[in-house]
């Protein structure tokens, strides 16, 4: 008897000896899969004539097929961003998605969303309008981060960054340090806030003089290396350097520098989002890393199962994250 309807995506996977994931994939050339595995997914693909069938997409609990994704403008330069952004588009395309990017054109003043079934918000700010407007619309929203404005989202990928912070600063003290300071992010987003208070709370569980400067989203080096600088001047016996802000550690360094400070001894520099320039700096910066692929990935995929019915409206899920300690951080 002959073959009744189209290929399915399953069938390709199994014919190839890979799992359905590693196939779709691999047909739309992202993911980790190797050029071998590619080659023999194509291979196969086309020897059984299979092409992407929408109506799956639909039974998979979509309906264009795509998911949107919202980041402000202003943090696109940011490596954290940056990879959770790639960690989004893994997930959608082991799911047979498209990702949309959400940008101030895309979100009509009538607050609909035609061409996505859902949205990720990375970190929204309660000054973005777009978030504002995103978090308004009938869609389904999942934020990395509690979105700090109104409205709720129907699904969170969060982090307990004010235990994290506070493991550092434990870390810092027991280096030797006594005067800790906070390079800090803008409170107008969940973390940002989140961080201020943990550092307020530690400074007051130790007798410790707060030591704070707020930069706002997008600082440049310059102005992070003027702050530091007055930082340096107003409060001498500053020994340690958090950093919140994603690539202001390494910012800080030139300042430190000119003012003789000794980093890694006479005063510890740490940083709240790791990055590859701080991995290989000179000395290499002790930092919290976030995971930023891990949460793109996590929270696209909370998104698809709330859009599916596999997760109830309001979920939260809690990604680990972890210190990692280097030079920067020894102490003398």
């Amino acid at each position: 008897m002959g073959r009744v309807g189209p290929v399915t995506l399953v069938e390709v996977a199994r014919a190839a000896g890979v799992s359905t994931t590693t196939a779709s994939a691999a047909l739309r050339n992202s993911g980790r899969v190797s050029a071998r595995t590619r080659e023999l997914v194509e291979q196969t693909a086309a020897r059984m004539r299979y092409s992407p069938n929408t109506a799956a997409r639909s039974l998979r609990g979509a309906r264009t097929g795509a998911i949107g994704l919202h980041l402000p403008e202003i943090l696109t330069r940011s490596e954290y961003f940056m990879s959770f952004v790639l960690g989004v588009v893994d997930e959608a395309g082991a799911q047979d998605l498209d990702v949309v990017l959400i940008t101030g054109r895309h979100a009509g003043s009538d607050g609909r969303f035609h061409r996505v079934d859902g949205l990720v918000l990375g970190d929204p700010l309660a000054t973005d309008p777009v978030a504002a407007r995103i978090m308004a619309a009938d869609i389904p929203v999942v934020t990395c981060e509690r979105y700090p404005g109104p409205g709720s989202a129907a699904g969170v990928v969060l982090s307990d960054h004010g235990a994290m912070l506070t493991e550092l600063l434990d870390h810092l003290l027991a280096a030797g340090a006594r005067r800790p300071a906070l390079l800090a992010s803008s409170s107008v987003s969940d973390w940002g806030a989140t961080l201020q208070r943990a550092f307020l709370e530690w400074c007051r569980g130790h007798d410790c003089p707060p030591i704070l400067r707020e930069l706002p989203y997008g600082a440049t080096s310059e102005v992070v290396r003027e702050t530091v600088g007055s930082l340096l001047v107003t409060d001498p016996g500053m020994d340690a350097l958090v950093c919140a802000p994603d690539g202001s550690a390494v910012a800080a360094l030139p300042a430190l520098r000119e003012a003789g400070r000794a980093v890694g001894t006479d005063l510890l520099l740490a940083a709240c989002v790791d990055s590859t320039p701080q991995q290989h700096s000179d000395p290499p910066i002790t930092a919290i890393d976030l995971r930023p692929r891990e949460a793109g990935a996590a929270s696209a995929r909370l998104l698809l199962d709330i859009i599916a019915g596999r997760a109830p409206h309001g979920t939260e899920q809690v990604l680990p994250i972890g210190l990692d300690v280097r030079a920067s951080t020894r102490g003398g």
